[in-house]
């Protein structure tokens, strides 16, 4: 609505009100968001917990008898390396809306030097809309191949090659990881979102200086930075977190036919 505001050259007071709902929005977006993800943990939760149910009843309890042991080796190691899939995750996600964004402005210029007339007036020419509406739809697809591959591989993979403590390793720490920085990304994003707003609203001789100074251009950096946070990387490690359970509950049983749950290289 804020864009739609500005673009139609409304009356200013207009934009001051759709910003003000825009902040309140953020903000109880973020609320929601964070029952989200507490939904997502719990459910993730639960899968890990029907995981090592399925592992016990398949082994006639001989494996994870008593729980879960964090401290085996190889459980430990793949704790930590499921701490670091989260983060790669958002990385991926983050440079994605960074490249897509980078193709539509490029797509935007090139209509403008071809078509000049567009930035008149009163325009006598038509955008190319359905070119901009393909790179957000092509990119949209295409950056999601590397990110999702590695989310539902890598708990297929640690399960075949090296086991099913690696994958009870493995899922723990996503699962520890995901949280945090779930709830991190997305109270930042919006709380970056609202600083810029608010040093918007400050008239040029208060201490930030308002809308145009450095202390803005650097907030709107952080915006930047804030929506991919919150609006992309954020909410989708919820399915991070989900999806890594069900597919580790899914192929349990496939898990333990190698080696009795050690796995191809036969880990003990």
């Amino acid at each position: 609505a804020g864009g739609i505001a500005e673009m139609a050259e409304l009356d200013p007071s207009v934009r001051e009100k759709t910003d003000a709902l825009d902040a309140a929005g953020n903000t109880t977006a973020a609320i929601g968001k964070g029952f989200a993800i507490g939904s997502a943990a719990l459910v993730s939760l639960a899968l890990f917990g029907a995981f090592v149910s399925r592992i016990q009843r398949a082994s006639g309890n001989t494996l994870f008898d008593n729980g879960v042991d964090m401290l085996e080796p190889l459980t430990f190691a793949f704790l930590v390396i499921g701490g670091m899939i989260p983060f790669a995750f958002a990385a991926m996600t983050m440079k994605s809306v960074g490249v897509a964004a980078m193709e539509m402005v490029m797509e935007v210029q090139r209509q403008f030097d071809e078509k000049p007339h567009l930035l008149d007036e009163n325009p006598s020419e038509r955008p190319d809309y359905d070119a901009c509406i393909a790179i957000s739809t092509n990119a949209s697809l295409r950056e999601m191949i590397a990110p999702g591959a590695m989310v539902i591989f890598t708990p297929l993979l640690t399960g075949l090659v090296f086991g099913v403590k690696a994958v009870s390793g493995l899922l723990v720490g996503s699962l520890i990881s995901s949280i945090q920085l779930a709830i991190s990304m997305s109270n930042s994003g919006g709380a970056w979102d609202n600083a810029k707003k608010y040093i918007e609203k400050q008239p040029a001789d208060s201490d930030l200086k308002g809308k145009g100074s450095d202390i803005h251009k650097a907030a709107v950096v952080g915006d930047t930075v804030g929506d991919p946070f919150k609006d992309t990387s954020g909410p989708a490690l919820n399915i991070v977190m989900k999806l890594m359970a069900v597919l580790s509950l899914v192929f349990a049983d496939a898990f333990y036919a190698l080696n009795k749950g050690n796995g191809m290289l036969n880990i003990s």
